[in-house]
């Protein structure tokens, strides 16, 4: 890894753990710790934790703040009540999307903007010209935040046993002041892998108590199954199975909210222009011209970003040479954990029909489609 690349707060404990490191969008992130498909499984069936301080924060606040988030992106963030948060884009005029964000309102006057890590400086740069006009103060934040992430269905017992807010009372995509091991937070009921979750918002100084605090009430919980750590891999694979998109992957600014299947983000019925408004209504009107597909493996090859999507694909053509019309690309695949099978996103023409294949490496593998997410807690 390069002199430039940044530490966490969390390194220490990392190399203490014995995780594989990685540069990641310039941050020095653990990659995994051991088995990255037992971590996968530890968030689906009890709990883990996850170190995100390389993600960045923006602060919007002022009297005009609400307004200038409105124009700044896509949704409509001054529609959300004190102590809710909401999942946006910020795009371009084309409406391509610069970056995906979670808008927290965490007061009247103060919106707090997380962005990808390696889209920070873009988002800031963005947010200061589109919103500093509207009475609002733009403030990077990302220096003097950690956070701390614990996902999994058994993760609202573990922290509530180390903070005085009522967790089991907060609804998904909301959050709220308070403290975390005696240390003050914003601790927010989100997440990025499919599963029940709240993500810490804290001091950089804070984030190793705050962990070893979560740690020891899951080593004296009641099913004693303790707590693991996760990388970044297993991380990757759990958004995948939950369908979620990833910057770069599924996301870019050769797409718009609409070809991600995420058109319901974008609030063309509130009052007022916004950033690429004229080019989003437009391609609402049209449909979009590719859409986003998940795709089931039906060999044990594995389907990577960048591979072809082949149409017109008999099954029996299962390790021949490639054959049929390209149409479409993965952007992410990955064997799934939990189905026990290969899974992957792409997109497609939309009036590609099948039966479909993906060309790995020169030979042809029947995949069937299916509807996402792959995998759904609630189901």
């Amino acid at each position: 890894m390069t002199s430039t690349v940044r530490d966490t707060p969390l390194r220490a404990v990392h190399e203490r753990l014995g995780a594989t490191m990685t540069e990641f969008a310039g941050w020095c992130m653990p990659l995994r710790y051991g088995s990255e498909t037992a971590e996968h499984n530890a968030v689906r069936t009890s709990a883990a934790l996850f170190d995100l301080s390389h993600m960045g924060e923006i602060a919007v606040t002022g009297p005009g703040a609400g307004a200038a988030l409105d124009y700044a992106v896509c949704g409509w963030p001054s529609q959300l009540s004190v102590g809710r948060a909401r999942y946006t884009m910020l795009c371009a005029p084309d409406g391509g999307i610069l970056d995906d964000l979670i808008v927290y309102r965490q007061a009247a006057d103060r919106f707090l903007v997380v962005a990808n890590a390696a889209n920070t400086p873009v988002v800031l740069a963005e947010l200061t010209k589109r919103c500093s006009p509207l009475e609002a103060v733009i403030t990077d934040e990302s220096e003097v935040t950690g956070l701390v992430s614990i996902q999994g269905p058994n993760g609202c017992g573990i922290l509530s046993a180390v903070t005085d807010l009522p967790l089991a009372s907060m609804p998904y995509y909301a959050g709220g002041y308070g403290t975390v091991a005696g240390r003050e937070a914003w601790v927010a009921r989100t997440g990025y892998t499919g599963e029940d979750g709240f993500e810490i918002f804290c001091a950089p100084a804070d984030c190793e108590p705050i962990w070893d605090a979560l740690t020891a009430s899951a080593a004296s919980g009641p099913d004693g199954r303790g707590l693991p750590a996760a990388g970044l891999a297993a991380r990757d694979t759990l958004r995948l199975e939950a369908g979620m998109p990833l910057y770069g992957n599924e996301l870019g600014p050769d797409v718009t909210p609409y070809e991600a299947g995420l058109g319901r983000v974008v609030r063309l019925d509130k009052p007022g222009d916004f950033v690429g408004r004229q080019a989003l209504a437009v391609r609402a009107a049209e449909g979009p011209r590719r859409t986003l597909i998940g795709l089931l493996g039906r060999s044990r090859r594995v389907p990577r970003h960048g591979y072809p999507v082949l149409s017109g694909v008999g099954l029996s053509g299962l390790g021949l040479s490639a054959a049929g019309d390209r149409v479409g690309v993965v952007t992410s695949g990955a064997p799934s954990p939990t189905l026990g099978t290969p899974i992957a996103m792409a997109y497609v023409e939309v009036d590609a029909g099948g039966p479909f294949g993906i060309d790995i490496r020169g030979k042809t593998e029947p995949a069937e489609v299916t509807g996402l997410p792959f995998y759904d807690r609630r189901k």
